[in-house]
């Protein structure tokens, strides 16, 4: 394997997609997608742009709700992706973003209330976090916000779910993988961690049990 040392202009080695949604300060919603997130137990590492208005939103107000979407909803993904809920546009952004007050609306998505937090969730996200900033501090460079989200309530639809589990099925789901600027769905399973508590049977049957 021959390596090249190269500079990237980004660093999205493929992270899942997920959309935010936040309350405004007049009361409105809005929805943004982003691929910076990760999980450190109960709590969700979202890092979003400083300028943008998720950024404000949750600076201002806590509550997020973290909506997974699946592969099939890229294209809604993308519908968002030259959007901004702030107005004015930022000057850096206004050669190629817009300003769109009705997010949910201008995908082609439906929201449904949330149960403890004041933003609503995507209906058709198969997985939905409900949560509350506990943490928001600027990055190092100043450009992002990194807030420390902690999951309240978890929403996950039945099909991706183990049948009278708590556990997500990783068989059935998929979550929408942004790799270098480009949408990927999961590809086939190539086996399991030790920890898993979700074995597959085709794993599972050549296990040593003894």
């Amino acid at each position: 394997m021959t390596h090249l040392t190269i500079e990237p202009s980004i660093l999205y080695v493929g992270t899942p997609v997920a959309l935010l949604s936040t309350i405004n300060e007049d009361g409105t919603v809005n929805l943004a997608p982003m691929s910076s997130a990760w999980a450190l137990g109960d709590v969700v590492v979202l890092g979003v742009g400083l300028s943008g208005q998720t950024a404000i939103n949750l600076r201002a107000r806590a509550e997020v709700v973290i909506n997974y979407p699946s592969p099939e909803q890229w294209k809604a993904v993308e519908r968002l992706a030259d959007l901004t809920g702030r107005r004015p546009v930022p000057e850096h952004k206004q050669e190629r973003f817009r300003y769109e007050r009705e997010k949910f609306a201008a995908a082609g998505l439906t929201p449904v209330a949330s149960e403890l937090v004041a933003p609503p969730r995507v209906a058709g996200c198969p997985l939905q976090f409900e949560a509350r900033s506990v943490q928001a501090e600027i990055d190092a460079q100043g450009n992002f916000l990194i807030a420390q989200a902690r999951v309240l309530r978890v929403h996950a639809a039945e099909h991706v779910v183990v049948p009278g589990t708590s556990y997500v099925d990783p068989a059935a789901w998929s979550p929408l993988i942004y790799s270098f600027r480009h949408y990927f769905p999961l590809g086939p399973q190539l086996g399991e961690s030790f920890r898993t508590e979700t074995p597959t049977s085709s794993c599972a049957a050549g296990q040593d049990v003894s």
